[in-house]
């Protein structure tokens, strides 16, 4: 506008009253301010709320004309009216069409017993694992325990091992047995039980129970002269007995009770015995002091000692033997039967030295298949050679071997040509070096069999023989008196039981 009017040649101010009139006499209307009219049509136009600023005119200063006011082209000057502003539509938020319910679907039922089945498999192989997960945890704990009990056992090996490097025994006392064994005491407190006093009418003996059905043990010299035979238990109760079999030649006798389960004895090894081992016997010495326990050492082994009938081949020993205690158990320090107690050396020797402390004892061993022969069959059924032999003590001059003392007159020994002083060195291929191994192969067969025999002959050197061995003689028992034995009788009755018609 300033540059306009800048452009517009000044008029002078007294022309500005004759263009009012001019512009009055145009229009037929006062003339008015040039702002006036514009500015209220305007203004009533618009809503007072919504007022837009509309854009001045520019303003006509008194006294300044236009030059082209007289124009034919100029049109008479109206501002523009503007229009009020439309308020904007708010178009409303489209609403979410909730959505048609749904028709509920057919199952066919192929499907609901596919799905049952599927939930039953589910079931079964959940509690599949669950059984499973219980069996590892059981199996789990199992180990558990067997590992601390493995662990306990662990620990007491190694106390017994100390207690067995140190000498003591499981009850603290020193304990002096075979390989860290029972101690004497333990072995008497074991066996007790099972020793007994043997009775007749004309001896008392020792004796020890076989079996828990009353099978007895005990010495055959004990039993030789008696009729009537009576077993006293520890706890001093009487049971009558009878004889089943006896074999002189060994000294051995088997006696039976009537009755079960008594304390019977383990039989131990007689050979697996080395000098120096701790052994002890259990008797009745004198028969009056039962129950005796007396402890010593192996003195010797295969030791030949001569009896009425026979030369047994013995274990030595130093325990205390006396009258009384033959027949009785010897014991080693496992508690184990390795010997039947039988004579000992007692007085004066031919110099005159007095003699202590040499008893003998049966081995075990050598009487364990008479015994099992006497319980079988009554007598002993091995093989019979007819001869009587000893040991012979090792000598670089002769072998080992039976040295045969004497032959039975017609037996199968002096049939097959053995002769006194030949040493049976073998037997059917078994090597004979003494009495116990002699006794052993014959027992390997019966009378009537046919084998062979070797033996060494002094200037001839070794012979073998055939021979056709005889079957053990059977020995009589001594028969069981008919009259009873009197309990309270007078003088009268014991004079005719013992001297009788």
């Amino acid at each position: 506008m300033d540059e306009m009017e800048n452009r517009l040649p000044q008029q002078e101010p007294e022309h500005n009253e004759e263009a009012a009139e001019e512009i009055t006499a145009v229009t037929g209307e006062e003339a008015a301010p040039a702002e006036q009219p514009a500015v209220e049509s305007a203004t009533a136009r618009i809503p007072e709320e919504q007022h837009v600023p509309q854009p001045v005119p520019p303003v006509q200063r008194p006294g300044r004309r236009s030059p082209y006011e007289n124009s034919p082209y100029m049109m008479p000057y109206q501002r523009p009216v503007q229009a009020p502003p439309v308020p904007p539509v708010q178009t409303p938020a489209p609403q979410q069409e909730e959505p048609a319910p749904e028709k509920p679907h057919k199952v066919k039922k192929g499907k609901i017993w596919l799905l049952t089945l599927a939930l039953i498999g589910a079931v079964l192989f959940m509690n599949f694992l669950t059984a499973r997960w219980g069996a590892d945890m059981a199996e789990d704990r199992a180990s558990a325990r067997i590992g601390l009990l493995q662990a306990q056992i662990a620990d007491l090996q190694e106390q017994l091992d100390v207690m067995q490097n140190t000498g003591d025994s499981v009850s603290g006392t020193p304990n002096t047995g075979v390989d860290g064994g029972l101690t004497p005491g333990q072995v008497f407190a074991r066996n007790e039980k099972s020793v007994v006093l043997i009775e007749t009418e004309m001896s008392t003996g020792t004796g020890f129970i076989l079996t828990e059905d009353g099978y007895v043990v005990t010495n055959y010299h004990v039993l030789e002269d008696g009729q009537q035979i009576s077993v006293v238990l520890h706890d001093r109760s009487y049971h009558p007995a009878t004889l089943v079999g006896y074999e002189a030649n060994n000294d051995v006798a088997l006696l039976k009770m009537e009755g079960d389960g008594f304390t019977a004895v383990t039989l131990g090894s007689s050979d697996a015995l080395v000098v120096g081992d701790q052994v002890a016997a259990i008797g009745n010495p004198l028969g009056e002091l039962t129950s005796t326990l007396t402890v010593g050492f192996v003195s010797a082994k295969e030791r030949n000692v001569s009896t009425d009938s026979s030369v047994i081949n013995m274990i030595q020993t130093d325990c205390a033997i006396n009258s009384g205690n033959s027949g009785g158990p010897l014991f080693n320090m496992k508690g184990e039967v390795v010997g039947i107690t039988t004579a000992k050396y007692s007085g004066m020797s031919a110099t005159g030295a007095s003699i202590e402390g040499i008893g003998f004892a049966i081995p075990i061993d050598d009487v364990r298949g008479i015994l099992d022969d006497l319980m079988e069959f009554g007598y002993v059924k091995s093989a019979y050679l007819g001869v009587s032999v000893y040991t012979l003590e090792p000598s670089p001059e002769y072998p080992l071997g039976c040295l045969v003392d004497s032959v039975v007159p017609g037996g199968c020994a002096d049939k097959a040509g053995i002769l006194p002083g030949d040493i049976i060195i073998g037997l059917a291929g078994f090597d004979i070096d003494g009495y116990t191994d002699l006794g052993r192969a014959l027992r390997e067969f019966e009378g009537g069999e046919t084998t062979t025999i070797t033996v060494y002959r002094e200037g001839t050197g070794n012979v073998t023989m055939d021979i056709t061995l005889d079957a053990k003689p059977r020995e009589d028992a001594p028969q069981e008196s008919e009259k009873p034995m009197p309990e309270n009788g007078s003088y009268e009755e014991w004079y005719e039981y013992f001297f009788g018609e």
